[in-house]
Protein backbone atom coordinates (compact mmCIF):
# COMPACT_ATOMS: atom_id res chain seq x y z
CA UNK A 1 0.00 0.00 0.00
CA UNK A 2 1.31 3.80 -1.34
CA UNK A 3 0.28 6.92 0.72
CA UNK A 4 -2.64 8.19 -0.45
CA UNK A 5 -0.90 12.14 -1.03
CA UNK A 6 2.84 13.44 -0.91
CA UNK A 7 4.74 14.10 2.29
CA UNK A 8 4.36 17.60 3.87
CA UNK A 9 7.07 19.89 3.65
CA UNK A 10 9.57 19.39 6.65
CA UNK A 11 7.68 20.48 10.15
CA UNK A 12 8.79 23.60 11.32
CA UNK A 13 10.07 24.43 15.29
CA UNK A 14 9.15 27.62 17.16
CA UNK A 15 10.49 26.92 21.00
CA UNK A 16 10.86 23.12 21.09
CA UNK A 17 7.47 23.22 19.11
CA UNK A 18 6.55 21.29 16.26
CA UNK A 19 4.08 22.16 13.58
CA UNK A 20 3.39 21.79 9.73
CA UNK A 21 4.59 24.68 7.90
CA UNK A 22 1.14 26.95 7.35
CA UNK A 23 0.28 26.64 3.84
CA UNK A 24 1.98 23.92 3.03
CA UNK A 25 0.30 20.49 1.73
CA UNK A 26 -1.37 18.44 5.22
CA UNK A 27 -1.96 15.13 5.83
CA UNK A 28 -4.86 14.01 3.71
CA UNK A 29 -6.00 10.03 3.44
CA UNK A 30 -7.75 7.24 5.16
CA UNK A 31 -5.37 8.53 8.23
CA UNK A 32 -6.09 11.99 8.92
CA UNK A 33 -9.13 14.48 9.27
CA UNK A 34 -9.60 17.65 11.02
CA UNK A 35 -9.49 16.35 14.48
CA UNK A 36 -6.32 14.69 14.22
CA UNK A 37 -4.10 16.90 12.73
CA UNK A 38 -1.86 18.47 15.11
CA UNK A 39 -2.50 21.86 16.59
CA UNK A 40 -1.07 24.77 15.18
CA UNK A 41 1.05 26.43 17.12
CA UNK A 42 -0.75 29.65 17.51
CA UNK A 43 -3.56 28.08 18.84
CA UNK A 44 -1.64 26.44 21.54
CA UNK A 45 -2.18 28.43 24.23
CA UNK A 46 -3.28 26.61 27.20
CA UNK A 47 -2.08 28.06 30.23
CA UNK A 48 -0.79 26.80 33.47
CA UNK A 49 -4.27 28.18 34.89
CA UNK A 50 -6.24 26.02 32.53
CA UNK A 51 -4.13 23.21 33.47
CA UNK A 52 -4.45 23.53 37.12
CA UNK A 53 -8.18 24.16 36.53
CA UNK A 54 -8.76 21.27 34.26
CA UNK A 55 -7.62 19.01 37.16
CA UNK A 56 -9.27 20.68 40.06
CA UNK A 57 -12.50 20.24 37.81
CA UNK A 58 -11.62 16.69 37.18
CA UNK A 59 -10.70 15.70 40.59
CA UNK A 60 -13.97 17.70 42.50
CA UNK A 61 -16.45 14.74 40.97
CA UNK A 62 -18.63 12.52 43.24
CA UNK A 63 -16.71 9.76 41.80
CA UNK A 64 -13.40 10.80 43.44
CA UNK A 65 -15.25 11.33 46.77
CA UNK A 66 -16.61 7.99 46.79
CA UNK A 67 -13.32 6.58 45.65
CA UNK A 68 -11.63 8.59 48.82
CA UNK A 69 -14.84 7.77 51.29
CA UNK A 70 -14.92 4.01 50.31
CA UNK A 71 -11.57 3.54 51.29
CA UNK A 72 -13.08 4.46 54.92
CA UNK A 73 -15.84 2.22 54.66
CA UNK A 74 -13.24 -0.76 53.84
CA UNK A 75 -12.41 0.14 57.86
CA UNK A 76 -9.34 2.86 57.14
CA UNK A 77 -9.54 5.60 59.31
CA UNK A 78 -9.02 9.07 57.81
CA UNK A 79 -5.47 9.36 57.92
CA UNK A 80 -4.86 5.98 56.24
CA UNK A 81 -7.29 6.96 53.76
CA UNK A 82 -5.53 10.32 52.40
CA UNK A 83 -2.08 8.78 52.91
CA UNK A 84 -3.01 6.56 50.41
CA UNK A 85 -4.87 8.62 47.69
CA UNK A 86 -1.88 11.07 48.22
CA UNK A 87 0.75 8.53 47.12
CA UNK A 88 -0.94 7.12 44.21
CA UNK A 89 -1.46 10.51 42.79
CA UNK A 90 1.87 11.27 43.29
CA UNK A 91 2.98 7.78 41.42
CA UNK A 92 0.47 8.37 38.61
CA UNK A 93 1.68 11.94 38.13
CA UNK A 94 5.12 10.79 36.72
CA UNK A 95 3.87 8.85 33.59
CA UNK A 96 0.88 11.25 33.22
CA UNK A 97 3.92 14.66 32.40
CA UNK A 98 5.87 11.62 30.57
CA UNK A 99 3.18 10.86 28.19
CA UNK A 100 1.70 14.90 28.43
CA UNK A 101 5.03 16.22 26.93
CA UNK A 102 4.01 14.83 23.51
CA UNK A 103 1.32 17.36 23.08
CA UNK A 104 3.00 20.94 23.30
CA UNK A 105 5.90 19.60 21.35
CA UNK A 106 3.61 18.22 18.32
CA UNK A 107 0.22 19.07 18.86
CA UNK A 108 -0.65 15.51 18.53
CA UNK A 109 -3.74 13.62 20.34
CA UNK A 110 -3.26 10.14 22.21
CA UNK A 111 -4.35 8.16 19.26
CA UNK A 112 -1.83 9.75 16.71
CA UNK A 113 0.84 9.42 19.53
CA UNK A 114 0.17 5.81 20.03
CA UNK A 115 1.12 5.27 16.10
CA UNK A 116 4.46 5.62 16.81
CA UNK A 117 4.72 2.55 18.79
CA UNK A 118 1.77 0.56 17.65
CA UNK A 119 1.73 1.74 14.00
CA UNK A 120 -0.50 3.45 12.15
CA UNK A 121 -3.16 1.06 12.18
CA UNK A 122 -1.86 -0.86 15.49
CA UNK A 123 -2.69 2.59 17.54
CA UNK A 124 -6.15 1.46 17.08
CA UNK A 125 -5.79 -1.51 19.63
CA UNK A 126 -4.69 0.92 22.86
CA UNK A 127 -6.65 3.54 21.30
CA UNK A 128 -10.01 0.78 21.69
CA UNK A 129 -8.74 0.10 24.96
CA UNK A 130 -8.98 3.47 25.94
CA UNK A 131 -12.05 4.16 24.60
CA UNK A 132 -13.97 1.09 25.91
CA UNK A 133 -12.62 2.41 29.46
CA UNK A 134 -13.78 5.76 28.97
CA UNK A 135 -17.06 4.77 27.66
CA UNK A 136 -17.79 2.71 30.59
CA UNK A 137 -16.63 5.43 32.82
CA UNK A 138 -19.25 8.03 30.99
CA UNK A 139 -21.50 5.58 32.05
CA UNK A 140 -20.94 5.62 35.80
CA UNK A 141 -20.54 9.19 36.16
CA UNK A 142 -23.96 9.56 34.15
CA UNK A 143 -25.55 6.97 36.62
CA UNK A 144 -24.03 9.15 39.24
CA UNK A 145 -25.05 12.71 37.75
CA UNK A 146 -28.79 10.99 37.35
CA UNK A 147 -28.85 9.66 40.69
CA UNK A 148 -27.87 12.80 42.29
CA UNK A 149 -30.65 14.90 39.95
CA UNK A 150 -33.36 12.13 41.08
CA UNK A 151 -32.65 12.58 45.03
CA UNK A 152 -32.03 15.56 45.15
CA UNK A 153 -35.12 16.65 43.59
CA UNK A 154 -37.07 14.16 45.51
CA UNK A 155 -36.38 16.17 48.01
CA UNK A 156 -37.16 19.35 46.56
CA UNK A 157 -40.80 17.73 44.78
CA UNK A 158 -41.93 15.34 47.62
CA UNK A 159 -42.56 11.34 47.25
CA UNK A 160 -44.53 11.53 44.23
CA UNK A 161 -40.97 12.16 42.51
CA UNK A 162 -38.93 9.42 44.33
CA UNK A 163 -42.41 6.83 44.93
CA UNK A 164 -42.68 6.75 41.24
CA UNK A 165 -43.67 3.49 39.54
CA UNK A 166 -40.73 1.25 38.94
CA UNK A 167 -39.13 -0.10 35.63
CA UNK A 168 -36.43 -2.34 35.17
CA UNK A 169 -36.04 -1.74 39.46
CA UNK A 170 -35.53 1.81 39.55
CA UNK A 171 -38.36 4.43 39.52
CA UNK A 172 -38.91 5.71 36.18
CA UNK A 173 -38.27 9.21 37.68
CA UNK A 174 -34.57 8.25 38.35
CA UNK A 175 -34.56 7.00 34.70
CA UNK A 176 -35.70 10.25 33.26
CA UNK A 177 -32.80 11.98 35.80
CA UNK A 178 -30.31 10.00 34.08
CA UNK A 179 -31.58 10.73 30.83
CA UNK A 180 -31.49 14.52 31.40
CA UNK A 181 -28.20 14.66 32.61
CA UNK A 182 -27.11 12.32 29.55
CA UNK A 183 -28.55 14.84 27.38
CA UNK A 184 -26.81 17.82 29.59
CA UNK A 185 -23.99 16.56 28.71
CA UNK A 186 -24.07 16.09 25.05
CA UNK A 187 -25.01 19.69 24.35
CA UNK A 188 -21.75 20.91 26.10
CA UNK A 189 -19.33 18.48 24.53
CA UNK A 190 -20.76 19.36 21.08
CA UNK A 191 -19.60 22.72 21.45
CA UNK A 192 -15.96 21.91 21.07
CA UNK A 193 -12.92 21.92 23.03
CA UNK A 194 -13.13 25.42 23.90
CA UNK A 195 -15.95 25.64 25.44
CA UNK A 196 -14.53 22.84 27.60
CA UNK A 197 -11.46 24.96 28.78
CA UNK A 198 -14.07 27.71 29.80
CA UNK A 199 -16.36 25.64 31.38
CA UNK A 200 -13.48 23.83 33.70
CA UNK A 201 -12.40 27.58 34.82
CA UNK A 202 -15.57 28.55 35.99
CA UNK A 203 -16.63 25.39 37.61
CA UNK A 204 -13.90 24.26 39.56
CA UNK A 205 -13.89 27.25 42.53
CA UNK A 206 -17.81 26.39 42.25
CA UNK A 207 -17.25 22.74 43.34
CA UNK A 208 -14.60 23.28 45.88
CA UNK A 209 -16.99 25.90 48.01
CA UNK A 210 -19.68 23.17 47.80
CA UNK A 211 -17.20 20.65 49.37
CA UNK A 212 -16.20 22.59 51.75
CA UNK A 213 -19.94 23.23 52.97
CA UNK A 214 -20.58 20.07 53.29
CA UNK A 215 -17.93 19.54 55.66
CA UNK A 216 -18.97 22.37 57.94
CA UNK A 217 -22.33 21.20 58.11
CA UNK A 218 -21.07 17.37 58.82
CA UNK A 219 -18.54 18.35 61.79
CA UNK A 220 -21.45 21.03 63.03
CA UNK A 221 -23.98 17.43 63.09
CA UNK A 222 -20.98 15.38 64.89
CA UNK A 223 -20.46 18.14 67.39
CA UNK A 224 -17.33 19.75 66.31
CA UNK A 225 -13.89 18.13 64.57
CA UNK A 226 -13.02 15.97 67.49
CA UNK A 227 -15.54 13.15 67.00
CA UNK A 228 -14.60 12.58 63.29
CA UNK A 229 -10.88 12.63 63.58
CA UNK A 230 -11.34 10.17 66.32
CA UNK A 231 -12.90 7.53 64.58
CA UNK A 232 -10.15 5.07 64.82
CA UNK A 233 -9.26 2.50 62.07
CA UNK A 234 -10.70 -0.88 61.57
CA UNK A 235 -7.24 -2.29 60.04
CA UNK A 236 -4.73 -0.98 62.23
CA UNK A 237 -1.40 -0.76 60.93
CA UNK A 238 -0.50 -4.20 61.02
CA UNK A 239 -0.99 -7.39 58.35
CA UNK A 240 -5.41 -5.96 58.09
CA UNK A 241 -3.92 -2.88 56.85
CA UNK A 242 -1.09 -3.67 54.36
CA UNK A 243 -3.18 -6.84 53.24
CA UNK A 244 -5.75 -3.70 52.20
CA UNK A 245 -3.69 -1.32 51.54
CA UNK A 246 -1.60 -2.34 48.26
CA UNK A 247 -4.67 -3.22 46.26
CA UNK A 248 -6.24 -0.40 47.10
CA UNK A 249 -3.39 1.62 46.24
CA UNK A 250 -3.43 -0.05 42.64
CA UNK A 251 -7.08 1.06 42.54
CA UNK A 252 -6.17 4.97 43.30
CA UNK A 253 -3.53 4.67 40.21
CA UNK A 254 -6.15 3.09 38.28
CA UNK A 255 -8.47 6.27 38.70
CA UNK A 256 -6.36 7.94 36.29
CA UNK A 257 -4.36 5.93 34.68
CA UNK A 258 -6.80 6.77 31.70
CA UNK A 259 -5.84 10.07 31.17
CA UNK A 260 -1.60 9.46 31.66
CA UNK A 261 -2.42 7.69 28.52
CA UNK A 262 -4.85 10.40 26.56
CA UNK A 263 -3.50 13.41 28.38
CA UNK A 264 -1.93 14.66 24.94
CA UNK A 265 -5.61 15.11 24.01
CA UNK A 266 -5.16 18.09 26.28
CA UNK A 267 -1.42 19.14 26.50
CA UNK A 268 -1.70 19.41 22.65
CA UNK A 269 -3.37 22.43 23.13
CA UNK A 270 -0.90 23.83 25.55
CA UNK A 271 1.42 27.23 25.49
CA UNK A 272 4.43 24.94 26.35
CA UNK A 273 5.96 22.26 28.14
CA UNK A 274 6.39 24.45 31.23
CA UNK A 275 2.31 25.33 31.36
CA UNK A 276 1.55 21.42 30.83
CA UNK A 277 4.02 20.38 33.41
CA UNK A 278 3.13 22.84 36.40
CA UNK A 279 -0.90 22.59 35.72
CA UNK A 280 -0.69 19.18 35.93
CA UNK A 281 1.77 18.99 39.39
CA UNK A 282 0.02 21.79 40.82
CA UNK A 283 -3.80 20.22 39.69
CA UNK A 284 -3.62 16.30 40.28
CA UNK A 285 -1.82 15.76 43.46
CA UNK A 286 -2.65 18.63 45.39
CA UNK A 287 -6.38 18.58 44.74
CA UNK A 288 -7.29 14.92 44.89
CA UNK A 289 -5.24 14.87 47.86
CA UNK A 290 -7.51 18.18 49.48
CA UNK A 291 -10.24 16.67 48.06
CA UNK A 292 -9.67 13.11 49.84
CA UNK A 293 -9.28 14.63 53.26
CA UNK A 294 -12.37 16.53 52.83
CA UNK A 295 -13.98 12.86 51.50
CA UNK A 296 -12.79 11.10 54.74
CA UNK A 297 -13.67 13.36 57.09
CA UNK A 298 -16.82 14.02 55.74
CA UNK A 299 -17.40 9.95 55.80
CA UNK A 300 -15.91 10.01 59.08
CA UNK A 301 -18.49 12.19 60.21
CA UNK A 302 -21.36 10.59 59.15
CA UNK A 303 -20.11 7.56 60.76
CA UNK A 304 -20.01 9.43 64.02
CA UNK A 305 -23.50 10.76 63.21
CA UNK A 306 -25.31 8.12 61.95
CA UNK A 307 -23.55 5.27 63.23
CA UNK A 308 -22.26 4.06 60.07
CA UNK A 309 -19.75 5.47 56.98
CA UNK A 310 -22.16 7.05 54.42
CA UNK A 311 -19.99 6.75 51.33
CA UNK A 312 -22.10 8.01 48.98
CA UNK A 313 -21.87 11.79 49.01
CA UNK A 314 -25.94 11.88 47.38
CA UNK A 315 -27.39 9.81 50.09
CA UNK A 316 -25.74 11.69 52.81
CA UNK A 317 -26.26 15.06 50.83
CA UNK A 318 -30.01 13.70 50.69
CA UNK A 319 -30.27 13.98 54.61
CA UNK A 320 -30.12 17.95 54.63
CA UNK A 321 -33.85 19.54 55.60
CA UNK A 322 -33.22 22.54 54.18
CA UNK A 323 -34.32 23.32 50.48
CA UNK A 324 -31.55 26.32 50.16
CA UNK A 325 -29.04 23.99 50.81
CA UNK A 326 -30.68 20.92 48.90
CA UNK A 327 -30.60 23.04 45.75
CA UNK A 328 -27.20 24.52 46.57
CA UNK A 329 -26.07 20.39 46.55
CA UNK A 330 -28.18 19.75 43.53
CA UNK A 331 -26.57 22.39 41.02
CA UNK A 332 -23.16 21.33 42.98
CA UNK A 333 -23.39 17.87 41.64
CA UNK A 334 -24.69 19.01 38.20
CA UNK A 335 -21.62 20.79 37.64
CA UNK A 336 -19.26 18.15 39.15
CA UNK A 337 -19.96 15.27 37.52
CA UNK A 338 -20.24 17.46 34.80
CA UNK A 339 -16.92 18.77 34.58
CA UNK A 340 -15.12 15.60 35.26
CA UNK A 341 -17.18 13.55 32.53
CA UNK A 342 -17.64 15.62 29.64
CA UNK A 343 -13.21 16.08 30.11
CA UNK A 344 -11.87 12.68 30.90
CA UNK A 345 -14.52 10.31 29.31
CA UNK A 346 -16.02 12.17 26.20
CA UNK A 347 -12.72 13.78 25.24
CA UNK A 348 -10.53 10.56 24.52
CA UNK A 349 -13.00 8.13 23.08
CA UNK A 350 -13.84 10.70 20.57
CA UNK A 351 -10.68 11.40 19.60
CA UNK A 352 -10.11 7.29 19.74
CA UNK A 353 -12.86 6.68 17.21
CA UNK A 354 -12.18 9.28 14.67
CA UNK A 355 -8.65 7.59 15.01
CA UNK A 356 -10.09 4.33 13.44
CA UNK A 357 -11.54 5.66 10.72
CA UNK A 358 -11.12 8.97 9.87
CA UNK A 359 -12.93 9.56 7.38
CA UNK A 360 -16.38 8.81 9.13
CA UNK A 361 -16.46 9.57 12.25
CA UNK A 362 -15.95 13.08 13.27
CA UNK A 363 -15.31 14.13 17.53
CA UNK A 364 -18.39 14.67 17.76
CA UNK A 365 -19.65 11.40 16.13
CA UNK A 366 -17.35 10.12 18.57
CA UNK A 367 -19.02 11.28 21.23
CA UNK A 368 -21.95 10.57 20.71
CA UNK A 369 -20.81 6.85 20.09
CA UNK A 370 -19.20 7.04 23.72
CA UNK A 371 -22.47 8.39 25.10
CA UNK A 372 -25.00 5.67 23.50
CA UNK A 373 -22.06 2.70 24.40
CA UNK A 374 -22.24 4.64 28.25
CA UNK A 375 -25.40 3.69 28.83
CA UNK A 376 -25.57 0.45 27.44
CA UNK A 377 -22.91 -1.22 29.52
CA UNK A 378 -24.91 -1.03 33.00
CA UNK A 379 -22.90 1.24 34.68
CA UNK A 380 -25.26 1.02 38.21
CA UNK A 381 -24.03 -2.50 38.57
CA UNK A 382 -20.06 -1.37 38.73
CA UNK A 383 -20.83 1.08 42.04
CA UNK A 384 -22.87 -1.75 43.83
CA UNK A 385 -20.33 -1.83 46.63
CA UNK A 386 -16.40 -0.30 47.53
CA UNK A 387 -15.04 -3.98 46.85
CA UNK A 388 -16.58 -4.20 43.00
CA UNK A 389 -15.61 -0.35 42.50
CA UNK A 390 -12.42 -0.62 43.72
CA UNK A 391 -10.50 -3.64 43.30
CA UNK A 392 -12.81 -5.20 40.47
CA UNK A 393 -13.32 -1.97 38.43
CA UNK A 394 -10.40 0.20 38.79
CA UNK A 395 -7.96 -2.75 39.91
CA UNK A 396 -8.36 -4.10 36.28
CA UNK A 397 -9.07 -1.40 34.15
CA UNK A 398 -5.37 -0.14 36.21
CA UNK A 399 -3.65 -3.09 35.29
CA UNK A 400 -4.94 -3.04 31.47
CA UNK A 401 -3.66 0.62 30.99
CA UNK A 402 -0.74 0.76 32.87
CA UNK A 403 0.99 -1.60 29.91
CA UNK A 404 0.15 1.05 27.25
CA UNK A 405 1.52 3.59 29.60
CA UNK A 406 4.80 1.77 29.83
CA UNK A 407 5.16 1.03 25.38
CA UNK A 408 4.48 4.95 25.25
CA UNK A 409 7.19 5.93 27.55
CA UNK A 410 9.76 3.13 26.57
CA UNK A 411 9.24 4.17 22.97
CA UNK A 412 9.09 8.67 23.15
CA UNK A 413 11.95 8.32 25.75
CA UNK A 414 14.53 5.93 25.71
CA UNK A 415 14.16 4.58 22.16
CA UNK A 416 13.35 7.86 20.16
CA UNK A 417 14.49 10.28 22.75
CA UNK A 418 11.24 12.22 22.47
CA UNK A 419 11.96 12.96 18.80
CA UNK A 420 8.80 12.27 15.79
CA UNK A 421 8.54 12.27 12.28
CA UNK A 422 5.18 14.54 12.22
CA UNK A 423 4.16 13.88 8.80
CA UNK A 424 4.84 9.92 8.69
CA UNK A 425 2.43 10.06 11.54
CA UNK A 426 -0.28 10.21 9.13
CA UNK A 427 1.25 8.50 6.31
CA UNK A 428 1.18 4.25 4.70
CA UNK A 429 4.68 3.12 4.20
CA UNK A 430 6.39 5.90 6.34
CA UNK A 431 8.18 4.89 9.40
CA UNK A 432 5.54 4.24 11.87
CA UNK A 433 3.95 1.61 9.14
CA UNK A 434 6.21 -1.70 10.26
CA UNK A 435 4.56 -4.78 9.10
CA UNK A 436 0.96 -3.65 7.20
CA UNK A 437 0.66 -0.89 9.70
CA UNK A 438 1.05 -2.50 12.82
CA UNK A 439 4.59 -3.29 15.42
CA UNK A 440 3.77 -6.65 16.41
CA UNK A 441 6.70 -5.44 19.29
CA UNK A 442 4.38 -3.35 20.97
CA UNK A 443 1.52 -5.76 20.44
CA UNK A 444 3.78 -8.32 22.12
CA UNK A 445 4.23 -6.31 25.00
CA UNK A 446 1.10 -5.33 25.77
CA UNK A 447 -0.56 -9.10 25.79
CA UNK A 448 2.26 -10.37 27.99
CA UNK A 449 2.12 -7.22 30.54
CA UNK A 450 -1.79 -7.56 30.21
CA UNK A 451 -1.55 -11.16 31.06
CA UNK A 452 1.01 -11.21 34.27
CA UNK A 453 -1.15 -7.28 35.17
CA UNK A 454 -4.52 -9.20 35.46
CA UNK A 455 -4.28 -12.23 34.93
CA UNK A 456 -3.94 -13.03 38.80
CA UNK A 457 -7.72 -11.18 39.65
CA UNK A 458 -8.94 -12.61 42.15
CA UNK A 459 -12.25 -11.98 44.14
CA UNK A 460 -12.97 -12.57 47.59
CA UNK A 461 -16.29 -14.88 48.36
CA UNK A 462 -18.94 -13.02 46.93
CA UNK A 463 -17.98 -10.06 46.14
CA UNK A 464 -16.50 -10.00 42.41
CA UNK A 465 -16.88 -12.17 38.88
CA UNK A 466 -13.01 -13.50 39.41
CA UNK A 467 -12.57 -16.80 40.92
CA UNK A 468 -11.25 -16.48 44.79
CA UNK A 469 -7.91 -18.16 43.33
CA UNK A 470 -7.31 -16.02 41.06
CA UNK A 471 -7.74 -16.48 36.62
CA UNK A 472 -4.46 -17.72 36.79
CA UNK A 473 -3.80 -18.91 39.86
CA UNK A 474 0.07 -18.91 39.35
CA UNK A 475 -0.60 -15.54 39.23
CA UNK A 476 -2.55 -14.17 41.80
CA UNK A 477 0.65 -12.46 43.77
CA UNK A 478 0.68 -9.98 41.29
CA UNK A 479 -2.74 -8.89 41.08
CA UNK A 480 -2.46 -6.50 43.74
CA UNK A 481 -0.07 -4.99 42.15
CA UNK A 482 -1.81 -5.04 38.38
CA UNK A 483 -0.50 -1.01 37.42
CA UNK A 484 3.10 -1.23 38.33
CA UNK A 485 3.10 -4.72 37.23
CA UNK A 486 1.80 -4.22 33.86
CA UNK A 487 3.95 -0.47 33.13
CA UNK A 488 7.14 -2.52 34.22
CA UNK A 489 6.89 -5.56 32.27
CA UNK A 490 5.27 -3.75 29.16
CA UNK A 491 8.57 -1.12 29.31
CA UNK A 492 11.30 -3.40 29.58
CA UNK A 493 9.54 -6.37 27.15
CA UNK A 494 9.13 -3.71 24.26
CA UNK A 495 12.57 -2.42 24.50
CA UNK A 496 13.82 -5.82 24.53
CA UNK A 497 11.42 -6.76 21.43
CA UNK A 498 12.52 -3.52 19.70
CA UNK A 499 16.59 -4.21 20.33
CA UNK A 500 16.63 -7.76 19.70
CA UNK A 501 14.29 -7.32 16.31
CA UNK A 502 14.82 -3.63 15.04
CA UNK A 503 11.91 -2.73 12.31
CA UNK A 504 13.08 -2.64 8.71
CA UNK A 505 11.81 1.14 9.38
CA UNK A 506 14.16 3.55 10.97
CA UNK A 507 13.43 3.85 13.88
CA UNK A 508 13.71 8.14 15.01
CA UNK A 509 16.58 8.06 17.32
CA UNK A 510 18.27 11.58 18.55
CA UNK A 511 18.56 14.21 16.43
CA UNK A 512 19.50 18.48 16.16
CA UNK A 513 16.56 20.47 17.26
CA UNK A 514 13.67 20.57 14.21
CA UNK A 515 15.43 17.74 11.99
CA UNK A 516 12.76 15.00 11.34
CA UNK A 517 13.17 12.07 13.12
Amino acid sequence: MTATSPSPAEPAVSGGRVELPPGAAVPTGPYANEDLLPVPIAKRRWTTYNFTALWVGMAHNLASWTLASSLVALGMDWKQAVFTIALANVIVLVPMLLTGHAGPRYGIPFPVFARASFGVRGANLPALVRAAVACAWFGIQTWIGGSGIFLLAGKLLGDWWTGAAHVGGYPWTQWLSFALFWVLQIAIIMRGMETLRRFENWAAPFVIVGAIALLIWMSVKAGGFGPIIDQPSKLGWGSGFWKVFFPALMGMIGFWSTLSLNIPDFTRYGANQRAQFWGQSLGLPTTMTAFALLSVLVTSGSQAVYGKAIWDPIELTAKLDNWAGVLYALVTVLIATLSVNIAANVVSPAFDLSNIAPRHVTFRTGALITAVVGVVIFPWKLLASPQAYIFTWLGTVGGLLGTVAGILIADYWVLRRTRLDLPDLYRAEGRYWYDGGWNWRAVAAFAVGGVLAIGGSYSAPGTGPFPTDGLIPVLKPLADYGWAVGLGSAFVLYILLTRLFPATRRIAGPAPEGAPA
